[in-house]
């Protein structure tokens, strides 16, 4: 079994009780719907972590069911701006830490505001990546946006 991600620890240290599955990943399909069956999960269950600039607010976090789209007008919305636009995938490892298809909204280098779709709550378990491909965590929704200061909001299209 592989040693436990930073975003694991951190969910554990918190007193979140959390789940790992672990699942094999192509390189070339990094898409959260294959994770979603690789865990035997529906896609409305497992939460894609997206990371977008704000033109007036900066960098916020959008963690989304990985069947649905970000609105990016209703995430302005959420963010308090104006627009908002998604980062290219090279800001990705610079701004949070993570590689695309291992990004968690847990254990970023640093904290951004983050805000988690509304569907999130009509489950007693999401699952969200751990920090790394091929590795999810699945956790209740409410103590996991807590610990994330976050906000719930109507973000997807």
């Amino acid at each position: 079994m592989a040693s436990k991600t930073n975003a694991v620890r951190l969910a554990q240290q918190a007193g979140i009780p959390c789940r790992e599955a672990f699942y094999a990943y192509d390189e070339n399909d990094l898409n959260g719907k294959h994770a979603a069956h690789a865990v035997g999960m529906p896609e409305e269950q497992v939460f894609k972590t997206l990371v977008a600039r704000g033109e007036r607010t900066g960098i916020h976090v959008f963690c989304i069911p990985v069947c649905c789209e970000l609105d990016l007008k209703k995430a302005a919305k959420a963010a308090a701006d104006k627009n908002m636009e998604l980062i290219p995938v090279k800001e990705l490892l610079p701004l949070t830490g993570y590689i695309r298809g291992g990004c968690s909204p847990l254990g970023m280098k640093k904290k951004y505001p983050t805000h988690f779709d509304e569907t999130c709550v009509l489950w007693d378990e999401i699952a969200i990546s751990a920090g790394e491909r091929g590795h999810q965590m699945i956790l209740p929704p409410e103590p996991l946006v807590a610990l994330l200061h976050a906000s719930i909001d109507d973000i997807t299209q």
